[in-house]
């Protein structure tokens, strides 16, 4: 009875179900999707050829005071493993994609973007995809995303500071180095602010919704406060904005970020209706926007240039970089990583019909 009172203990600790630990405000992976075990079925069989050798990890367990942390192992086995199965290697020139710099510090071109991990989904009329994408964006998942991503040479992630708990685990598990560009989002611009500079941020820029609204309130005096605190503490600084009259209304004020968001893509997609406008379309004047870009002095890096999934990455990358944006933003989940990659390359390396100087 002793025996197998010791083996079920054993096994108990083997299969304890592990917690995941998840975004604040984001849904648990569902009860019924490998219910009180966070593996499938191949790992629970690796776990079971493991007891033969329950001695010697037990032993090791004990002398340690801790279970080793299988998350990081499997983790960090997978950044090594992801060449192989990419079709990319880290010696391969198409994996080492071009950096440039915002202010002092250097970014890649292609900037992983934070919308589809933090859940907000620009899915149209499709209610279920933001819950489709926080229950499928786990903290394992997106720390995968964070892996792959570096591994092929995309070396920042923009998004809002709501995330910041998840990329500062990241780093601390030691699982890589993926730099954050913070929107500043937040109860208010300032908090925003600081609150992405106390938690890391390599960059930071004031959300094109704030800045839109700002704009259109007649208050530029809070955006230049904003790029103030900013500089103040030694980050590049940056103003978003959805709409081109939001850029204008900066540059004639005489506000001086060290670069830009601004959206572009065509609006040659079938459900480019700019009236009503119901959540389908984010740069209504591509063609204006491009033409008042060329002359702007600081780097700009473009988002919504896939219109949130509307347009090819081939087209919407090409249209990007030949309208004169010096970075691209773009929201990939972690299985379109190495296809967007080797069209980024191949955009990059080809002939591009460009006016604007790269400014970065």
């Amino acid at each position: 009875m002793e025996f197998r009172s010791l083996i079920s203990k054993i096994i108990g600790k083997l299969f304890k179900p592990t917690p995941e630990k998840q975004i604040t405000g984001l849904p648990r992976k569902p009860e019924h999707i490998d219910a009180g075990f966070t593996g499938n079925r191949r790992k629970i069989i690796k776990r079971l050829g493991m007891l033969p050798f329950i001695g010697p990890v037990f032993y090791s367990w004990q002398n340690s005071g801790s279970w080793p942390s299988f998350e990081e192992k499997n983790l960090k086995e997978r950044q090594i493993s992801i060449h192989e199965n990419s079709g990319l290697s880290s010696q391969d020139p198409s994996v080492k994609i071009p950096q440039a710099r915002l202010g002092t510090e250097s970014f890649s071109r292609m900037i992983l973007g934070g919308n589809l991990i933090g859940g907000w989904a620009h899915a149209r009329d499709l209610l279920y995809v933001s819950k489709l994408v926080t229950t499928y964006f786990t903290d394992e998942k997106i720390f995968e995303t964070f892996a792959l991503a570096e591994t092929m040479g995309i070396n920042a992630f923009l998004t809002n500071p709501v995330l910041i708990r998840v990329i500062n685990e990241y780093w601390k598990k030691d699982l890589g180095n993926i730099k954050f560009i913070s929107d500043c989002g937040g109860k208010s611009l300032q908090e925003g602010i600081q609150v992405s500079i106390d938690h890391g941020a390599s960059a930071c820029y004031l959300h094109g919704g704030i800045t839109d609204s700002l704009v259109e309130a007649g208050n530029l005096e809070e955006i230049g406060k904003g790029l103030e605190l900013i500089k103040k503490n030694g980050l590049p600084a940056g103003i978003g904005g959805h709409k081109l009259q939001t850029v204008k209304a900066c540059v004639d004020f005489g506000l001086q970020p060290d670069f830009w968001m601004k959206t572009i893509h065509q609006v040659n997609y079938w459900s480019a209706q700019p009236v009503p406008e119901n959540d389908n379309i984010w740069c209504t004047d591509p063609d204006e926007t491009a033409a008042y870009m060329k002359n702007i002095e600081q780097p700009w890096i473009a988002y919504k240039i896939l219109a949130a999934g509307a347009i090819n990455p081939e087209t919407g990358f090409k249209y990007a970089f030949e309208q004169g944006a010096d970075f691209i933003c773009v929201g990939m989940f972690d299985f379109q990583i190495r296809d967007d990659v080797a069209i980024l390359m191949k955009v990059l390396n080809a002939e591009l019909d460009r006016k604007r100087p790269w400014r970065a």
